[in-house]
């Protein structure tokens, strides 16, 4: 009988403070996150300095409560999995020293972590893969699809030229006036409103499946300013329901395309913008027509959490794969 892997996953590539304790890359035994979202909403966005000093103030505390919540002890971790990209440098710095620090006071071997692979992974923790899968990546810094064959195997067929989805709907946010983070007050102005305003959508080349937003964000903004200078008030939810059905139309083609293309057998949705109700609704019934199982993950599981790194870390940790403790914070990093 095989014996069960247990991991510890860290996690602190942005603005969320977080340890995890995973078995066999499917079930979560603790997943704990500290948020700082309190700390950086007056600045309509992450601070970088503010992020690293919270992690430094919360890692021993989150990391003792993830030992509490799972009633493990380090004798039974078999690895420990951390973020080393990409992300925000000083405050992967954070995670990535604490698991190093760790790794050597308790022996136990250390991985690596691709943060997007993370976000792939949090869909294992709900259902098995079936290969080949198409895995559509959007959050605040990615825009990207991804083709796998195997477990740990990434093939980037297309991702954004500009900006990331998530990236995006935090700006026109803020052209509205809206509360940080923007993403999830769009998605909430979007129901209750019509799409009265027909916004570009960005197609690109005929055959590519890459995304470009920035086009689309600059038409929001011009068509805001527009209406001011002519002394015409827009309804937001209005603006917000516009500008949803340009992004959602182009992620869910272009991912319906792909997944066609490639003859895939699941498709799965990954990162914070997965948590968006329209485009969750949008790819559910696109895929609901096609017969292609989708699998997208519940909303505690779309955002920043080390549950994540930690399934990712188990594939990588069963395949061999290992970290030197010469390990260091990458702030761009490929996933490959």
């Amino acid at each position: 009988m095989k014996k069960d892997t247990i991991i510890l996953g860290i996690e602190t590539s942005c603005d969320e403070t977080a340890v995890a304790v995973v078995r066999n890359g499917r079930e979560i035994l603790a997943n704990v996150v500290s948020s700082q979202i309190e700390s950086h909403k007056r600045f309509g966005g992450v601070v970088p300095e503010i992020a690293s000093r919270h992690h430094v103030e919360q890692i021993t505390y989150v990391l003792e409560e993830a030992f509490n919540q799972s009633n493990t002890t380090w004798e039974k971790i078999d690895g420990i999995a951390v973020t080393e990209g990409p992300g925000l440098v000083g405050a992967l710095l954070v995670g990535v020293n604490a698991a190093k620090a760790l790794a050597f006071a308790k022996q136990k071997p250390l991985v690596g972590v691709h943060h997007i692979a993370g976000h792939i992974y949090a869909n294992r923790l709900e259902k098995e893969f079936e290969f080949p899968l198409l895995a559509l990546i959007v959050s605040g810094g990615h825009t990207e699809l991804v083709l796998m064959q195997e477990h740990g195997e990434y093939e980037l067929i297309g991702e954004t030229r500009d900006d990331a989805a998530g990236e995006a709907y935090d700006k026109v946010a803020r052209m509205l006036n809206l509360p940080y983070p923007g993403g999830p007050q769009i998605d909430r102005l979007a129901e209750l409103g019509q799409e009265t305003i027909t916004f570009p959508r960005a197609w690109l080349e005929q055959d590519s499946y890459d995304f470009s937003f920035s086009g689309l964000k600059s038409s929001v903004i011009n068509t805001i300013h527009n209406a001011k200078q002519r002394g015409e008030e827009l309804k937001k939810e209005d603006i917000a329901a516009s500008f949803q059905a340009s992004v959602i139309d182009v992620l869910t083609t272009k991912t319906v395309r792909a997944a066609k293309d490639f003859n895939v057998k699941q498709v799965i949705v990954a990162g914070g913008v997965a948590a968006n109700k329209g485009l969750r609704n949008a790819l559910e019934t696109s895929f609901a027509e096609l017969n292609i199982p989708l699998l997208i993950p519940p909303f505690k599981l779309c955002t920043d959490n080390a549950a994540m790194i930690a399934a990712a870390g188990t594939i990588a940790f069963e395949q061999g794969k290992r970290s030197e403790l010469s390990l260091n914070a990458r702030a761009s990093l490929p996933l490959k």
